[in-house]
Parts: C-alpha cells; structure tokens; sequence
C-alpha cells in the first residue's frame, strides 16, 4: 500500500497533507486519472511540482492514496450506518439514502462515486487500481452480507435467504446509483433505486 512520505526534518511544512489529499482527489474526480495533468493537481493543491513529489510521490502514488483513503471512508460510512441494531428495512434505507445525498453532490453536477467514476476505466490496464477497487467491493459485499445474517439472526429475513447473494445485490445497486448521478439522474431516480433495492432484499410485505 502506497504510504504518505515520512515529514522531513528541519523547516516545518506549510500545508496539511489531508487536506492536500481532499485537493488532489476532487481534481481527479471532475476530470479522471488519465486526464488530470500534474500542472492541475499543482494548482488544486497549492503545491509545486517538487513539494507534490516530496509529499505523495509520483501522480500514480498519489491518486492511490486517494482511492485508498475514499475506500476507509466508505467502510466507516458503512460501519456506523450499520451499527444501530434497527430493522434490516431501516438500515439499508438509511445506507441508500445517505448514498443517494452524497452522489448528487458536485459544483459541475453530481459526481457520483470517486471509485466507480474514476477506477473502473483505470483498472482495465492497472493492476494496482484494480486492487484496490476489488478489495473496496468485497469490503462493502461483505459490510452487507454481515447486515443481513445479523437480520437473518434475529428474523428480518428467513433463515435460508442467501445472505451473500443479498449483499452483491445490494452493492451492485450503490454501483448503478452511482454511474447514475454521474449520467446526470437526479436525487429522486437514486432514492427510487435504493428503496427498490429494499423491497427486494426485504420483501414489499416486509417482515
């Protein structure tokens, strides 16, 4: 896993590395990897060319952090999401309707997802990005199929659904939310598609 280089010693640095991070990361994402120059993450983030190198490493090191630190936040998203020991029904609610507010978000249009609108063309030739964008869906599958048994647990669901299935479905609709917000859907297509992920994964009845 590419790591931010160690602070150098002597005069302190001037910047937050973080916030530096946030910069990059939104330059990449209004104009993706391939199309995003270093002139472009210098002025994003205020840092020459030399303080880029110093800070991150090369543009490919850097746009990994970014992957890699969208994919933290993803999983902690989904932990605290997940945390109430609510119905099934009102967690995956809470989950696509949190998802359908932040894919709309963008001072251009809605963004969608950093990791679906950017990694997903990258990973084709790069192994690097496709490891990460693997390893980011299997922890959202797995954040899921972990909702689902704790339902299946205590009777949401029947003892025989099958909870991993579930949960593919389940991410495979956050996915297309998000290539819908960046194809221009609005707020209320996304909501429509998170509450029908809902009903089937809970039942229309519910239970």
């Amino acid at each position: 896993m590419v790591q931010i280089a160690p602070r150098p010693r002597g005069r302190p640095r001037s910047y937050d590395p973080q916030v530096a991070l946030d910069q990059a990361r939104a330059a990449f994402w209004n104009t993706g990897y391939a199309a995003t120059s270093l002139d472009d993450l210098s002025a994003a983030t205020g840092l020459n060319r030399p303080s880029l190198y110093g800070a991150f490493g090369d543009k490919k090191a850097l746009y990994i952090l970014a992957l890699e630190k969208t994919r933290a936040e993803i999983g902690s998203s989904l932990a605290q999401a997940f945390a109430p020991e609510d119905h099934l029904r009102t967690a995956l609610t809470r989950v696509y309707e949190a998802t359908a507010a932040v894919y709309m978000r963008g001072d251009a249009g809605p963004r969608g997802c950093f990791l679906i609108g950017t990694a997903v063309t990258e990973a084709v030739d790069d192994p690097d990005v496709r490891a990460v964008l693997g390893l980011a869906l299997s922890e959202i599958d797995a954040a899921f199929e972990a909702r689902i048994r704790r339902a299946m647990e205590v009777g949401n669901l029947p003892g025989s659904s099958d909870a991993a299935g579930m949960a593919r479905v389940a991410t495979g609709v956050l996915n297309g939310m998000a290539v819908r917000a960046r194809a221009g859907g609005d707020l209320a297509t996304l909501r429509a598609m998170g509450a029908s992920a809902v009903d089937l994964i809970c039942g229309r009845a519910g239970r």
